[in-house]
């Protein structure tokens, strides 16, 4: 395929603009780059997409999420509305994930990618929980992932806190699943890492039996969300969340610890050390009020922090926007986290951790040889945009709803707002209909307990 006439940002080092460029697609990765009256002379035996002078990016990439709590949205709590994060936890997040059947599995999995394909994210890292529907979920998520067209990274959340054979079936659950996805081809959409819940809900026994299971290493887990992390862990080990982490051989340049709200100058000297990536999701923090991750102070120390969702929608710009805010609000500074810093952690931070499951793929940038990940963008700037003012362009003028176009290894998911792999209104009317089931089930746990 020939991409004509596109206003391309490459996300490159240095980030270029190529105003009136044309990419050359091959076997789902990007072959060449040219101004668009020399290809188009060049290359005339290949489909021609007119991107008709919109800017053309690579797709963005979400560093956690979570598919599984979709239903959540518009649920109401049958009780006093939580206090603090442990009660959202146990009033919202634990039953409902415990009220999923593999059906609502698929279906939450395939809202958010409906989501996903709409907005521009064409890579999302989860984090999956389904305590009453553990063996073989994740190959419902793959299969919604593989019908969707996107790229993921799965794993199960493992956890203490529904008794030791669910912990052990999670073990087992992602120790399947990675020796499924143990050898990655340069095209596949899918890739497999270790879940963990937290350091809260997990003992020192099943954190060495993690361990155990795959002693190569490479985690994903929440950390020091909230100060529940810290008071538990403290009283387990006396030392904190990271400390502890450590103790058990879970950091490492292939961990993914998320949020990381709650912790302190040591914890970030160690995590720096251990070369552990960390993931920043400000929309959620907000939500549970659980404070601001000191996220300034890990990225001068060296840590390629990245910026997921934490289930939230999967317009990305939302999230980058958010950063971009509560930085200076939490600190009383306009200074705080500057565009520039919000575009490292969303564009080159998630790029780098992606490479990591997909090794040999260039990920998140217009390159000969990267894959053709790419979003379509019709937006017209009233002020002049270059690659100096690009990243304020962006968090002040891009909206999700200008995406027309995503593609995936060269394959258009959605053209000119018409979704291709998925069929939104037949997924939005079954998920419905799951829902009803999927909080009835919720609100009887209640009354049980």
């Amino acid at each position: 395929m020939l991409i004509t006439h596109a206003t391309v940002v490459t996300w490159g080092s240095p980030n270029q603009i190529l105003d009136d460029y044309a990419l050359y697609i091959e076997n789902g990765s990007i072959k060449e780059i040219g101004p668009s009256t020399e290809l188009i002379k060049r290359i005339t035996d290949s489909p021609v997409f007119d991107a008709e002078s919109q800017f053309v990016l690579p797709g963005n990439i979400c560093a956690h999420t979570h598919f599984y709590g979709a239903f959540a949205r518009g649920m109401a709590i049958p009780a006093p509305s939580p206090r603090d994060f442990p009660e959202i936890l146990k009033k919202l997040w634990w039953p409902l994930d415990k009220s999923l059947t593999y059906d609502d599995i698929r279906y939450s999995a395939l809202v958010s990618l409906v989501d996903a394909v709409r907005h521009g994210t064409t890579l999302l890292i989860d984090h999956h929980a389904s305590p009453n529907a553990i063996d073989g979920s994740l190959d419902v998520v793959e299969e919604a992932v593989e019908q969707a067209g996107v790229r993921a990274v799965l794993c199960y959340e493992v956890s203490d806190r529904d008794g030791p054979e669910k912990a052990k079936s999670g073990i087992q659950e992602n120790q399947r699943f990675i020796r499924k996805h143990a050898s990655v081809a340069r095209d596949s959409l899918l890739a497999a890492t270790f879940g963990l819940h937290a350091s809260l809900t997990l003992s020192d026994r099943t954190l060495d039996e993690c361990k155990a299971a795959y002693p190569q290493g490479g985690f994903h887990i929440h950390a020091a969300e909230g100060d529940a992390d810290q008071v538990d862990s403290l009283a387990k080990s006396g030392m904190r969340v990271v400390n502890r982490l450590q103790t058990h051989g879970i950091l490492g340049p292939r961990t993914i610890l998320a949020h990381c709200v709650r912790v302190d100058e040591g914890e970030i000297t160690l995590l720096a050390q251990t070369k552990t990536r960390v993931t920043h999701q400000p929309r959620s923090n907000m939500n549970n009020g659980v404070g601001t991750a000191p996220i300034e102070a890990m990225l001068k120390a060296g840590i390629p922090v990245g910026l997921g969702n934490d289930g939230f929608t999967n317009a990305m710009w939302e999230e980058w926007k958010a950063a971009y805010l509560l930085h200076k609000a939490w600190h009383h500074d306009p200074r705080q986290m500057s565009a520039t810093e919000v575009i490292q952690m969303a564009v080159y931070n998630n790029a780098s951790l992606a490479e990591i499951f997909f090794p040999g793929t260039l990920l998140g940038q217009i390159a000969p040889g990267a894959s053709a990940d790419l979003i379509f963008v019709d937006f017209h700037p009233f002020t002049p945009l270059s690659t100096d003012n690009l990243s304020w362009q962006i968090i002040f003028g891009f909206h999700e709803s200008m995406i027309t176009s995503t593609m995936v290894g060269g394959r258009f998911l959605m053209k000119k707002r018409q979704l291709l792999t998925l069929n939104e209104e037949e997924i939005s009317a079954r998920a419905r209909d799951l829902a009803v089931k999927v909080w009835k089930r919720y609100e009887d746990s209640f009354s049980r307990s």
